[in-house]
């Protein structure tokens, strides 16, 4: 499939906007770091309101995917049977709550663990959403597996635990950077294997269909030379990255790199070296990672239908 760079804008940064709210949301029922009043109050606020920015910036990211953004209202029309739909009612609804648990904190009026309960409701919903608009396409044998939903959970809160870390070290709350870094770097661990067992589950997946079985002609050997027509179509556009075997092979490892080992690395020398600096290195070392890992999530899929648009004549 042909990545596009809006749809990866948008589950990065709102992952890691509900991985952050769930480490928030946790610690202000646990009671983590036996914080003060005011050190729950400061964190819990600016991390709503970075989660919030964060998911306003996925769904404007979001706007530069669709053909008529005018009509976007409108994608929410197939909520009963489209999981695309559904994301488009969980993301305002988790932005909402977000906002309430802002103004609930700041202010001290109303119940934050309703709030804080209602919200949690819809990340876990928007989670699933957005995993199942992809692990629902049966064709695409890349995505069909419950190893999506999986991965997309497990990163999102691994990015959104190393933020918290790094939130936690500017918010002046210290008690909160050791906790948080070692389950940000326990989930990092969990969906670097979780994510490795998705690279190895396709690296050995067979096509259901062949040339053969496409056109209905049996003969051993059949090779496509032209398309039929002078140029691209929509059809070699979107279904199909075009990219070299060796790029995506840099890419995969690139992204391995960078989101596991590396950024688990400059994690502990920030924990060690109580580096806000290093910290936040670590952050951005492994949404880079995660950018080039969604970019190969999408170009890993290989739609049926390019078995027909192989040569551009």
């Amino acid at each position: 499939m042909q990545p596009a760079f809006s749809v990866i804008f948008l589950t990065t940064l709102i992952g890691a906007a509900q991985g952050l709210f769930l480490a928030l949301f946790g610690t202000d029922i646990s009671g983590l770091g036996g914080l003060a009043p005011l050190e729950s109050q400061r964190i819990l606020v600016s991390g709503s309101v970075l989660a919030l920015v964060l998911s306003a910036l996925g769904l404007l990211a979001s706007f530069f995917h669709l053909g008529r953004p005018e009509r976007a209202w409108r994608s929410a029309s197939m909520w009963r049977t489209s999981w695309l739909s559904r994301e488009v009612i969980a993301l305002p609804l988790f932005m909402l709550g977000l906002f309430l648990y802002a103004i609930v904190h700041a202010t001290g009026q109303g119940n934050p663990r309703l709030v804080g309960a209602f919200t949690t409701l819809a990340c876990i919903a928007l989670f699933v959403c957005t995993a199942m608009i992809y692990a629902s396409v049966r064709f695409l044998q890349e995505w069909a597996s419950p190893l999506t939903l999986i991965n997309y959970l497990l990163l999102g809160c691994a990015s959104g635990l190393m933020l918290a870390t790094l939130l936690a070290a500017l918010s002046g709350v210290p008690t909160l950077v050791q906790p948080y870094g070692t389950m940000a770097a326990g989930l990092t661990v969990l969906a670097g294997i979780t994510r490795s067992l998705s690279l190895y589950r396709n690296a050995r997946l067979k096509p259901k269909s062949t040339l053969q079985s496409a056109i209905g002609i049996k003969h051993p050997r059949i090779v496509q030379k032209a398309q039929g027509f002078m140029g691209g179509s929509f059809n070699t556009r979107e279904f199909f990255h075009g990219r070299s075997k060796e790029l995506m092979s840099a890419v995969k490892w690139g992204f391995l790199i960078l989101t596991f080992p590396m950024a688990i690395a400059l994690l502990a020398i920030g924990l060690i070296a109580s580096s806000t600096q290093v910290l936040f290195i670590a952050f951005v070392t492994q949404y880079i990672g995660l950018l080039a890992e969604r970019w190969f999530f999408f170009a890993q899929a290989n739609h049926p239908q390019n078995l027909y648009y192989q040569n551009i004549s």
